[in-house]
């Protein structure tokens, strides 16, 4: 094996494997918040109840002046235990109005009376107006779906309890992580965030932009007019889209009419914010182009396209840009045009996604969808022993959340902070078209909480990832795991702590999911007008790059690194670890029929006479009755089937490190994988791991080289490059057609079987005669340089 060789220089580097580290365990959380009949239970039942007090400060009237001016700079101060929270002041005015919810988790109540303190904003200290109390015994719980609690006027009290002037609307209430308020208020856990960072811990719901496939069919153009008439021209067509840029083959015609009938894929994304832009270029010399003319080209117009019919053609003029005394001017050349086919592609899935992991295989076009097959619901519960991502004040602290993908819907939970064990208790819920989809679920360290203009280009580090395929999981059942979160690091493979989620998916018609099965995985333009395997890894960059640009833009952005990790963007790259890895996944795959192969070896050599007498029976029997034998592999295979029943998965995948090769990786191989593209490593040590790849790869070389042999060898046995040998082989053809014509099929079958079981006594050690007549056909390897 050549990989084992390889890896022996690294054995005494390796750590002990502990399974139970990185196994999956399953948990019992107490979902749904207990009581049965609880209204919550209908459509929060995947997460565990938190319970919070809630204070919504509407708006005051009638509010007192106390500056000397006679103005009042009203704002209200929320008070519970060690924990305050204020609203925004407003200047001048006694009849403010905020509408701002106060959450306060109940875990962490220290006081059994809330104060709501209503404060004048002065330069040296502020002014008290008033307040309300309220004891928490006497509050009342909601529980949704009710509708939320009314706000009422309460009279504002001096501190010895007298009425004073002033009135403060509120609504005072406990409720759950389910309430409508929830997602927006200001939590008592994030008090310590300064009032611009308060956005970016918030839990929000971003959908992706709708991509499609523009196909820019370049036809000919015509009437060209280059710079230098002398010369014939060589003419090609460029193409930008954005920062996409692609470039017609130079036509083969060298006229001022050339023909190229090229195709141009691009990426593109609702709203079309960019324009297609087209220049036919004559080069000059190397490095030297001249622009001949262009055209600009608005999306909003192009035409879509569902099918793999073609739509009409059409000409567009070229405009050529002259510089005159340093300004830039217009010149219409209607004379030149260029003839075009340009479409909107929405027959196609834009792949944004490593197709081994991918959430969903829909068209574009939403006429194209078929109906959904069910939901898929997550709880995203807690965390645990999560290690410190940051230092702060001196000490290690994580301020952690959740990213979830399926399909276009992305989710990010708010962010806990300072917590090692962070509860988030939040439950989405995704439309289901296919089975074969999975879910990635991502956890993440905040690291812009004083504000995106405060974060000097921090980047959220990652924790580790999930990964959950819907077909292996039994509908209706809710599986509750805690998963461990795997990262490899330079320094090898590292558990970053455990995240706890709930998950269900529900199927609406078992008829159609089953029906499913029998569909192909993709929409059909991938296999009627397919797409080459580069033009679709260079438009799955593009697709990757577009949704990510468009994420980080939204209002809290999803940041770059966060979609690209969930993405798997750097998949693609080489690594020594995946590549072992992959080889023996390989040989997994293979070991059953090298075993069926030794165990038949076994038989024919009859080290177990009474396990091949019976073969011996079971042949006899198939060869006089034939019609058993396709029966027989099928009822075999059923069998079979029926047995592992009891010995099926009854947990979701998770992360493997064994499979991975992540615990077995030598640093050196973790250290060229974590490495920049290109390599920003010595010339010395680039020069070692060049030699590593060119060894392996010789060896890779030389296997694919054995089976092509082989191959070769095969079609020569009638393509006469050894004449003898194929002379010799078409008339063993003409003798054995003549004996099998004449002689029943069963006997043939019969005697075949029985020499291939003979005894060993009956074996020779030396090679067959057909192996040694296939091992002496000619292949081409005498004409490989």
């Amino acid at each position: 094996m050549c990989w084992m060789s390889l890896g022996v220089y690294g054995r005494s580097l390796q750590r002990p494997f502990r399974p139970e580290e990185y196994s999956l365990k399953e948990t019992s959380p107490h979902l749904g918040g207990g009581a049965a009949g609880d209204k919550l239970t209908t459509t929060y039942d995947l997460v565990e109840q938190m319970q919070y007090l809630y204070v919504r400060v509407v708006k005051a009237k009638d509010l007192p002046s106390k500056d000397i001016t006679g103005s009042c700079d009203p704002y209200v101060e929320v008070k519970l235990g060690n924990y305050k929270g204020t609203t925004r002041h407003f200047e001048k005015k006694t009849n403010p109005e905020w509408n701002q919810v106060f959450a306060f988790s109940k875990e962490r109540i220290q006081s059994s009376v809330v104060e709501i303190t209503v404060k004048d904003k002065d330069f040296v200290k502020d002014d008290f107006i008033g307040r309300v109390l309220f004891d928490l015994n006497e509050v009342p719980k909601r529980v949704p779906p009710d509708s939320p609690l009314a706000p009422q006027w309460y009279r504002l009290e001096e501190r010895n309890g007298h009425k004073v002037k002033g009135e403060l609307m509120l609504a005072v209430w406990m409720g759950t992580q389910a309430d409508e308020a929830f997602p927006e208020a200001w939590h008592s856990d994030a008090a310590s965030i300064p009032g611009d960072g308060l956005a970016s811990i918030r839990s929000k719901v971003y959908l992706t932009p709708k991509l499609w496939y523009l196909r820019v069919n370049v036809i000919e153009a015509q009437d060209l007019i280059p710079s230098d008439r002398t010369r014939f021209p060589d003419v090609y067509v460029k193409a930008m889209l954005g920062n996409q840029a692609l470039r017609t083959r130079v036509s083969p015609s060298r006229t001022l009419n050339p023909m190229w009938n090229e195709d141009l894929m691009f990426v593109a994304a609702e709203p079309f914010e960019e324009h297609l832009i087209l220049s036919v270029e004559d080069r000059i010399a190397p490095g030297k182009d001249d622009v001949l003319g262009r055209t600009i080209i608005s999306l909003q117009h192009v035409p879509r396209r569902l099918d793999h019919k073609l739509l009409n053609s059409q000409w567009y003029n070229l405009e050529k840009h002259v510089i005159v005394d340093g300004e830039q001017k217009k010149e219409t050349k209607f004379s030149s045009r260029i003839h075009l086919r340009i479409c909107l592609e929405g027959g196609y899935h834009v792949l944004d996604e490593s197709t081994h992991y991918s959430s969903d295989l829909r068209p574009t076009a939403k006429q194209l969808w078929k109906h959904s097959i069910g939901i898929l619901e997550l709880g995203i519960l807690t965390a645990q022993g999560l290690l410190p991502m940051k230092t702060k004040d001196g000490r290690g602290t994580t301020d952690a959340y959740c990213v979830a993908k399926y399909g276009q819907k992305w989710v990010r939970t708010r962010t806990i902070i300072d917590s090692f064990t962070p509860k988030w208790n939040e439950q989405y819920t995704w439309e289901v078209y296919d089975p074969c989809t999975v879910i990635t679920i991502g956890v993440f360290d905040n690291c812009h909480l004083n504000g995106g203009e405060k974060a000097n280009g921090a980047r959220d580090t990652r924790i580790g990832k999930v990964r959950i395929r819907l077909s292996t999981l039994e509908t209706d059942r809710v599986y509750t795991h805690a998963y461990p979160l795997i990262v490899l690091t330079p320094a090898g493979v590292k558990k970053m702590g455990e995240v706890q989620l709930a998950v269900r998916f529900t199927c609406s018609s078992l008829l159609n999911m089953m029906h499913l099965y029998s569909q192909p995985l993709l929409p059909k333009m991938h296999y009627v007008h397919p797409l080459s395997v580069m033009q679709v890894d260079n438009l799955r960059r593009q697709a990757t790059n577009i949704v990510s640009t468009r994420l980080s833009r939204a209002e809290p952005p999803l940041r770059k690194e966060i979609v690209e990790y969930m993405l798997d963007v750097d998949s693609h790259m080489w690594s020594m670890r995946k590549s072992k890895a992959n080889f023996f996944r390989i040989m997994g795959v293979l070991s059953p029929l090298i075993a069926v192969a030794k165990w038949f070896d076994q038989i024919c050599h009859w080290r177990n006479p009474l396990t091949t007498i019976l073969i011996h029976i079971l042949f006899v029997i198939l060869v006089l009755y034939p019609e058993l034998i396709l029966p027989t592999i099928f009822l075999y295979l059923f069998l079979i089937g029926v047995w592992y029943y009891r010995w099926r998965p009854r947990q979701p995948p998770h992360m493997d490190t064994r499979l991975s090769h992540a615990e077995s990786a030598h640093p050196d191989e973790l250290d060229e994988e974590f490495d920049t593209f290109p390599t920003s490593r010595p010339p010395d040590i680039v020069r070692m791991r060049y030699d590593r790849l060119r060894s392996v790869a010789g060896r890779i070389q030389t296997v694919v080289g054995d089976l092509a042999t082989q191959g070769e060898r095969l079609q020569s046995l009638l393509s006469w490059r050894d004449p003898r040998a194929t002379a010799l082989f078409v008339t063993f053809c003409f003798i054995a057609a003549i004996v099998l014509y004449v002689t029943p099929f069963r006997v043939v079958v019969f005697l075949a079987g029985l020499y291939t079981l003979r005894h060993p006594r009956f074996r020779h050690k030396m090679p067959s005669v057909p192996l040694n007549f296939f091992r002496r056909l000619p292949a081409r390897t005498d004409s490989m340089l």
